[in-house]
C-alpha cells in the first residue's frame, strides 16, 4: 500500500493520456507528470485513490534519450504546455500512439494510425492568445492557469506564441500598473479586468478586453501602446458579469479599429471577427483542410454536408468543387459570417448556410438529399464533446457512402467512430462493445495532425466508408426439410445473385480517383492485391511492372486501394 507524501523510486512504463508518465507500484498505477518512458525517477505521492495515485517528480535518476531542456522558464508551473521536456519526434510518436490507444480501449477497434503530421514550427505557432487576469494578494496578475487549476501563473512571454505576444503582455502590464486596474476576484466578485484575448489575422490583430461590470479607464493610453507594438489592430470591450468559466459575455463594444480583418486560404477570402473560430496553428490548419478536401473528393455530382461548420471556411472550400455544400452551425454570428463569405467569394448558388443545432437540422437534410438521389458525403467537425447521437443515427440510417470526421478529442472521436462502425452499441445510456458486429462503416484512414505542438492535444482526421452489402454473412442449413434449403435451389439463387460484371483495375482506379482525389498505377493495385494474397493476373501491364524492382505504394495509396477493394467486395 502506498502512502501520501511518501517518496518512491520506479521506472516509467509508458505515457498516459495527458502526457504524464505511468509508473507501476505494486497494485497501484501512479501518474507522474514531466517524466518519460524508460526513465528511472524518484517521485512523491500527492494523492491516493483506490488503485491509482498521483505524484510529482523529485529526481530523474536515469533520464531517457528523448528528454530535452524545456524552452520556457515557467514550463513546470504553467498549464499551457505538457511536453516541452520531450524531444519533438517523440511527441509526434506519442500522439499517434494516443489516438490508436483510444480507438482500441474505447471502441475496441484496431486501426492503423499514420504518423502524426508535424507542425512546421515547434514553437511560436499560435495565432491566438488568451490571458486570464486576476487579483492575487493585492496585485493584478496576467498569465495562464496552472494545470487543472484556476490559480494564475504570472508570465512575461510564451514560447508557443509569436513575439507579438510578449509585446502585448508588456503593454498590458504597463497599462494596468499606470492606471491601477484591478484584476477580477472570482470568489469576491470584485475587480474589473477578467481576460485579454488577442487573435492574429493576416493583416492585423483583434484584441478583446473582458471586463466585469465597471468600465476601464484611460483606454487611450493602452491604444497608444498597442499601436506601437501591434500596428494595425482593433480593440473591443466585452462585458461579462456572469459567474461562469465562459470567457466572453454577450456584449461586444468596438472602441478602436475595424469590426473585422481579412484572411485567405486556398483562394477563399474570409473575414476574421471578434468571435470567429479559427484553428490556432495556421500552417497545420492549411494541411488539415487540404487533406479534408482531398479525402471528401467533391465533384459536380457530389453534395457535401459540413456539420458543425463554424464560419463556413471549409464549406466554401467544398462548394468550389462540388454540386452544392450545406453548412450547419448553431452559433448565429458564425452563420452570418459564413453568409458574407459565400457572397464575397461568389458562391451564393453553391453554398447554403443553415443556422441551427446539428441534431435537429442534419437528420431531415440527410433524408431530403438522399431521397432526391444525390450522392451525399458528410464532414463532421464537432466540439470536444463529440457528435449528438441523433446526428450519428441519421448518418447510419442513410446511404451516405463516405464520412470525414475531424476531432481535437481522441476519446470522443473513438466513441463516435465506434458507434458509426457498430463496434459500440448504446444500451440505454451505457456504451457496450459488440465483438460480433457486422460493420456499418469501415475505418479507411486515420491521420493525426500536430495542431498543438508541445501540448498533450492532437487534431485527428478519420475517413469512414460504407461497408459493401456484399459482405453480409448469412447462415444457411442445407437439406430438404422444413426451414432448410436444397442444394439445387441454393445453386439457382447463387447464379441469380452472382455479380454481373467483373471488377477491373480500371474500376478500382476510377473509385480511388473519385473518392480520394488522386490516380494510382495498376502496378500499385497489383502490389496491394499480392500482399493480400489475391490473384492479380487480369492486368498484364501491372504484372509486367512487378517483374521489375518492387516500387511499393505509399500509405495513402494503400489505404485508398484497400478501400476500393472493400467497396467492390473483393476483400
Amino acid at each position: 500500500m502506498i502512502e501520501k507524501n511518501q517518496e518512491y523510486t520506479g521506472i516509467v512504463e509508458r505515457f498516459g493520456g495527458n502526457g504524464e508518465g505511468i509508473i507501476k507500484n505494486g497494485d497501484f498505477v501512479v501518474m507522474v507528470p514531466f517524466c518519460i518512458p524508460t526513465e528511472k525517477v524518484r517521485y512523491k505521492i500527492l494523492k491516493v485513490q483506490k488503485n491509482y495515485a498521483f505524484g510529482k517528480v523529485v529526481e530523474v535518476a536515469v533520464p531517457a534519450d528523448d528528454r530535452v531542456r524545456p524552452v520556457c522558464p515557467t514550463f513546470f508551473r504553467c498549464g499551457g504546455c505538457q511536453l516541452q521536456h520531450v524531444k519533438y519526434s517523440a511527441q509526434l510518436k506519442l500522439k499517434s500512439s494516443l489516438v490508436a490507444g483510444c480507438f482500441k480501449k474505447i471502441a475496441g477497434l484496431d486501426v492503423k494510425v499514420l504518423p502524426t503530421v508535424k507542425s512546421p514550427s515547434e514553437y511560436g505557432y499560435r495565432n491566438k492568445l488568451q490571458l486570464p487576469v486576476a487579483e492575487v494578494n493585492g496585485e493584478t496578475v496576467v498569465g495562464f492557469f496552472a494545470e487543472n487549476s484556476h490559480r494564475i501563473v504570472k508570465i512575461d512571454s510564451c514560447a508557443i506564441h509569436p513575439v507579438w505576444a510578449e509585446k502585448l503582455i508588456k503593454d498590458l502590464n504597463e497599462y494596468i500598473r499606470e492606471n491601477n486596474i484591478k484584476g477580477y476576484n472570482e470568489e469576491l466578485k470584485t475587480g474589473v479586468l477578467r481576460h485579454v484575448v488577442c487573435r492574429e489575422a493576416e493583416n492585423g490583430f483583434i484584441v478583446t478586453l473582458v471586463v466585469y461590470k465597471n468600465k476601464l479607464k484611460n483606454l487611450e493610453s493602452l491604444i497608444a501602446k498597442l499601436g506601437d507594438s501591434l500596428k494595425n489592430f482593433s480593440l473591443f470591450i466585452n462585458v461579462n458579469d456572469n459567474d461562469t468559466n465562459v470567457i466572453f459575455g454577450d456584449e461586444f463594444i468596438l472602441v478602436h479599429g475595424k469590426e473585422t480583418l481579412e484572411g485567405e486560404l486556398s483562394g477563399i477570402k474570409y473575414d476574421v471577427g471578434v468571435q470567429s473560430f479559427l484553428q490556432v496553428n495556421s500552417a497545420v490548419a492549411a494541411k488539415l483542410y487540404q487533406t479534408t478536401v482531398k479525402m471528401i473528393a467533391p465533384d459536380e455530382e457530389t453534395v457535401v454536408i459540413d456539420a458543425y461548420s463554424g464560419a463556413g471556411l471549409m464549406t466554401a472550400l467544398f462548394s468550389k468543387k462540388c454540386k452544392k455544400a450545406y453548412g450547419i452551425e448553431i452559433v448565429k454570428e458564425a452563420v452570418e459570417t459564413a453568409d458574407k463569405l459565400k457572397i464575397k467569394n461568389n458562391l451564393a448558388d453553391k453554398m447554403v448556410n443553415i443556422h441551427g443545432d446539428c441534431a435537429v437540422e442534419l437528420p431531415p437534410l440527410v433524408k431530403k438529399l438522399t431521397a432526391a438521389g444525390d450522392k451525399v458525403r458528410v464532414v463532421l467537425d464537432p466540439p470536444r464533446k463529440g457528435c449528438d447521437q441523433k446526428v450519428l443515427k441519421a448518418i447510419k440510417d442513410s446511404d451516405i457512402e463516405k464520412i470525414v470526421y475531424i476531432s481535437c478529442n481522441p476519446a470522443t472521436l473513438a466513441r463516435d467512430v465506434g458507434l458509426l462502425t457498430g463496434s459500440l452499441k448504446l444500451n440505454g445510456n451505457e456504451l457496450v462493445k459488440d465483438k460480433n458486429y457486422v460493420p456499418d462503416y469501415t475505418v479507411d484512414y486515420v491521420q493525426p495532425f500536430d495542431m498543438f505542438a508541445q501540448t498533450k492535444h492532437v487534431e485527428t482526421l478519420v475517413v469512414l466508408s460504407k461497408k459493401s452489402a456484399s459482405h453480409i454473412v448469412v447462415d444457411v442449413e442445407f437439406g430438404e426439410g422444413e426451414g432448410q434449403i436444397s442444394l439445387k435451389e441454393a445453386k439457382k439463387n447463387a447464379e441469380e445473385q452472382k455479380p454481373k460484371k467483373k471488377t477491373t483495375y480500371k474500376d478500382i482506379q476510377r473509385y480511388v480517383e473519385e473518392n480520394y482525389g488522386f490516380k494510382v498505377h495498376t502496378a500499385y493495385i497489383a502490389e496491394v492485391k499480392r500482399e493480400l494474397g489475391l490473384p492479380m493476373y487480369d492486368a498484364p501491364n501491372a504484372v509486367e511492372e512487378l517483374k521489375r524492382p518492387r516500387s511499393h505504394p505509399t500509405e495513402e495509396m494503400t489505404v485508398a486501394i484497400k478501400a476500393a477493394l472493400k467497396h467492390f467486395g473483393i476483400i
